[in-house]
């Protein structure tokens, strides 16, 4: 017995589309008290007093989102791993400690991307670390810098969200 499902198709995209990531903000998860989905879309986020999500800046093309479908035929269950990759130039003391608390803590994320789209990281549960890597390099040119690698397990590919609840919840 096959399994049915309801498709709905899509249609030929003709618009401008651009790769990478613009923007990353983190917040504890334990700091979001409520995320509002309807339509496939979060339109609220609710977060502790004065909580705020921190943006991370970094180089033009220093970051990368991908989200990775996998599928067990024999037990049925499939899942969606996010991998966000940041990396930020000059290892210093500040980076390295917030290397250090990116890398114990359960977070959540909006990522957006050079289309303008933010998604959500961290619905089902929280991100957590899963690589991180600090960088001489061995010539003048070479990149310095400190890279960690966020991941995400969850039941769908990221949430989008509305574009008016993005400045309710950042600094």
């Amino acid at each position: 017995m096959g399994c049915s499902v309801t498709l709905a198709g899509i249609a030929s995209d003709c618009l401008s589309n651009k790769g990478g990531v613009k923007a990353v903000y983190l917040a504890n998860k334990s700091d979001v008290t409520s995320v509002d989905l309807s339509e496939n879309v979060i339109t609220a986020i609710t977060m502790n007093t004065s909580a705020k999500f921190k943006k991370y800046d970094f180089r033009k093309d220093s970051a990368t989102m991908t989200s990775t479908l996998t599928v067990g035929d024999n037990g049925g269950s499939n899942y969606i791993s996010t991998v966000l990759s940041m990396s930020f130039n000059r290892m210093e003391a500040a980076k390295r400690l917030e290397m250090n608390a990116m890398a114990m803590g359960e977070l959540v994320a909006l990522v957006e991307d050079r289309n303008g789209t933010v998604f959500y990281l961290g619905y089902d549960d929280p991100i957590k670390a899963s690589n991180g890597t600090g960088e001489t390099g061995d010539v003048r040119t070479s990149v310095n810098q400190y890279t960690i690698e966020l991941t995400d397990e969850s039941d769908d590919f990221p949430y989008t969200v509305a574009a008016d609840v993005i400045a309710k919840v950042t600094e």
